[in-house]
């Protein structure tokens, strides 16, 4: 068992690790470059080959998409009672609370511990996560118009396609296929190299905090995804894989987003740092159990 998880957390360890040492060597890194890639090109790639070739009938997706939103909704009505327990404005927690880095970290892990069947269910559980941050989050952070962002987003429409190949059950183009498997083989090893220089240059202020948030989230994520997934009846892989994703840390966007709306960034950093680290500690602990 040990070999096992040891096999599924050392190349995220190692991905972000790279990512780390690379900015604290005084490396340049194309952040934005990188982000835009992943986001826009990278992400819709591994989406289309992901769930084209999935071994999921549209109405487990289904179920696992109401799933997250389920969880992401009670998340964020005990977003309340973190700000009580932690004396912090709600609206600081907010995002941190329904919005864990079900990408970065989260597809990497759960590709390595629940194969390809189990990574389509983490592609889902991601793209439902990326629907409310980036339309829901959006509208919390600015008075743009987060439906004319949304259909600016390949993302978007890369879904859609999949969607639309679950239920008419018809197979992609070879050369489209052949495509989209070469590309999106770039998307998760940036993915992790970028999770790591994220966490280089954040400046982190509030470790007691930061700790004392992660430790009440991830234990209240396990037990609302475990909750959810029980009373909607998911398969039990799809289940595992939804315990996996929303209990996964706080996603760096979330630092991005405080930025923009000027909401207690250094905090929030707290949280991405604090959080991912502890990561490495309760992740595989969760692996032995669900695995």
């Amino acid at each position: 068992m040990l070999a096992e998880l040891f096999a599924v957390m050392a190349p995220v360890f190692v991905g972000a690790t790279i990512g780390f040492g690379w900015v604290r060597l005084g490396y340049a890194y194309p952040t934005d470059f990188v982000t835009k890639l992943v986001f826009n090109v990278g992400t819709p790639s591994l989406i289309l080959a992901s769930l084209s070739g999935a071994n999921i009938d549209a109405h487990t997706f289904g179920r696992t998409m109401l799933s997250t939103l389920a969880v992401l909704i009670i998340m964020a009505l005990a977003t309340v009672l973190m700000a009580l327990l932690l004396r912090k404005d709600w609206r600081v927690l907010l995002a941190p609370m329904m919005h864990p880095n079900t990408g970065n970290m989260g597809l990497p892990v759960a590709l390595y511990a629940f194969g390809k069947e189990g990574f389509a269910y983490a592609i889902t559980v991601m793209v439902t996560v990326a629907l409310v941050q980036f339309t829901f989050g959006v509208m919390m952070i600015s008075r743009s118009n987060p439906l004319k962002s949304l259909l600016r987003t390949p993302t978007v429409y890369s879904i859609l396609l999949s969607v639309a190949i679950l239920l008419t059950d018809t197979d992609l183009p070879r050369w489209i296929d052949n495509t989209v498997d070469l590309i999106s083989g770039f998307t998760v090893p940036l993915m992790l190299i970028t999770l790591g220089v994220s966490l280089a240059n954040i400046q982190v202020r509030s470790l007691s905090s930061g700790l004392a948030f992660s430790l009440l989230r991830t234990a209240f994520a396990v037990c609302v995804a475990f909750g959810v997934g029980w009373a909607l009846h998911l398969p039990p892989l799809a289940q595992s894989v939804l315990i996996l994703q929303m209990s996964m840390p706080v996603a760096v966007y979330n630092y991005l987003f405080a930025q923009r709306s000027r909401r207690e960034p250094a905090y929030v950093a707290s949280l991405v740092f604090c959080s991912t680290l502890l990561a490495f500690i309760y992740v595989p602990v969760l692996l032995a159990l669900f695995m």
